[in-house]
């Protein structure tokens, strides 16, 4: 089974230089949208905007259902501060140091772009020694300023700058020779460039799954309703693709493609789960199994909107996620390769 990876990553580093913060993922969407067209695959949008693209199987009155998220950890302005400095809120679930220092951009209601940089209010330990050590990290403690010469709040709001203004991070991907690519965001671009990939060979080699197959893209993963409707309805099995964690404790590592047999929402589908692996196994993939306590996905979204299906999750894992994060060129593809053997075998 020969991926194309070089396409994969090279997907992946375009989609991730593309803002997404949940809440503002249009870009995104319709970069992927593009490929998926590329390829010849036809696609919708549901009304939240979300985008699902369909390849028509050999059985054609049941349906699968993969999905990945595009949209990614962000900002919004909370306020503009009376420095001319912004204060903001989180979209989705980080620890406030992890943005410490990074670069920013605001983008405002008519699509104007900022940037600027993520400071704590006591950030020179020139001026508050101890102080810049001390502060406690947190929306309160922690302020944008913007790289315009603005000295008060009506010179940021003469910019066009307000209050729910969305905020992206500087994603700032490399990939190494050593064929690591460390990026923000790869929670959960990897998998969407995986999804690509998987429909690119299917396509390239004239393969039909064994199921009408499709790929769901959600744009709301990271507040939790990512995946909570739309699901076409013919689906009777929905493999959410998500980063999986390694860490203390986890079995996970960035080489691999992890099943997932539990999160905070519960026990994924056994019979399935035992599938998943049984593939993996005879097939020779690197591959672990593991188990998230802090962790959701858009199967956690689905079976809680009540959806009628088995749920299973796999995905390649990623280092420090919601952080400064890392993964391999492997673990991706042995994702792809076990989501390729799902759908086929």
């Amino acid at each position: 089974m020969e991926i194309s990876i070089n396409y994969v990553i090279k997907k992946l580093e375009e989609l991730l230089r593309i803002p997404s913060p949940t809440g503002n993922t249009e870009k995104a969407i319709s970069f992927v949208e593009n490929e998926f067209k590329t390829l010849g695959i036809s696609t919708y949008r549901n009304n939240k905007g979300a985008l699902i693209a369909t390849i028509e199987g050999k059985n054609k009155d049941k349906e699968v259902t993969l999905s990945a998220h595009v949209d990614t950890l962000g900002g919004m302005v909370k306020e503009v501060k009376n420095n001319g400095r912004l204060k903001i809120t989180q979209l989705g679930g980080y620890v406030w140091s992890t943005i410490e220092g990074e670069y920013a951009t605001i983008e405002t209601m008519d699509e104007k772009a900022y940037t600027g940089t993520v400071l704590t209010t006591k950030a020179s330990s020139h001026v508050h020694g101890e102080g810049t050590k001390n502060i406690e990290r947190n929306m309160d403690n922690m302020e944008i300023r913007i790289d315009e010469k603005v000295l008060n709040k009506d010179d940021v709001l003469k910019l066009g700058i307000n209050v729910g203004d969305f905020v992206a991070f500087d994603p700032r991907t490399t990939v190494t020779d050593t064929g690591f690519v460390k990026s923000r965001h790869l929670d959960d671009k990897a998998c969407v460039a995986a999804l690509l990939g998987i429909a690119k060979y299917l396509i390239d080699n004239n393969i039909k799954p064994n199921y009408t197959t499709n790929f769901f893209i959600s744009n709301y993963e990271e507040v939790g309703h990512g995946a909570s409707s739309s699901i076409p309805e013919k689906t009777f099995e929905f493999i959410a693709v998500d980063m999986a964690a390694p860490g203390n404790g986890q079995t996970s590592d960035e080489y691999s493609v992890t099943i997932c047999a539990k999160d905070s929402s519960g026990p994924y589908d056994y019979e399935l789960r035992k599938r998943l692996i049984n593939l993996a196994k005879e097939n020779n993939l690197n591959y672990k199994i593991d188990i998230y306590p802090y962790y959701g996905s858009d199967g956690s979204a689905a079976l809680r909107a009540g959806y009628d299906f088995k749920v299973g999750l796999i995905g390649p894992g990623v280092d420090a996620s919601h952080s400064f994060e890392r993964t391999h060129k492997e673990a991706i593809e042995n994702t792809i390769k076990l989501g390729l053997l799902y759908l086929t075998e």
